[in-house]
């Protein structure tokens, strides 16, 4: 792989951004500045964790960063939970996103995984 943008993380990741950010157009203005930016700031930092995770050169901080987008997988599903609870998405569009979620989460664990056996 040459690049990030090569990393099957980071294209689904971006996959993500885009849903959610289309879905998130949805909730009303006076979340512009509470779950819309936060969920948005948490699928951003899912690419921008993964981009630079690849751009690290030893694989404990390579693994480092993964945990950190890993994470931003659960806090974007936690946000779509609100956005359903409060009625600013419906069921169907918040499972699915969920599990897209749940998705980049998955490939994320196994580049975390690769990068810890390497470090042995």
């Amino acid at each position: 792989m040459r690049s990030f943008t090569d990393l099957e993380a980071w294209k689904k990741g971006m996959d993500l951004v885009e849903e959610i950010y289309i879905l998130s157009q949805r909730f009303p203005k006076d979340e512009r500045f509470g779950l819309t930016s936060q969920i948005r700031d948490a699928v951003v930092s899912i690419v921008a964790n993964t981009a630079e995770g690849f751009s690290r050169y030893t694989f404990a901080d390579k693994a480092n960063r993964y945990v950190i987008a890993r994470g931003e997988c659960g806090e974007v599903q936690a946000f779509l939970y609100v956005a359903e609870r409060l009625l600013y998405i419906d069921k169907e569009t918040a499972a699915r996103a969920r599990h897209h979620a749940e998705e980049v989460g998955r490939i994320l664990s196994g580049l975390i995984a690769s990068c810890r056996r390497h470090q042995s």
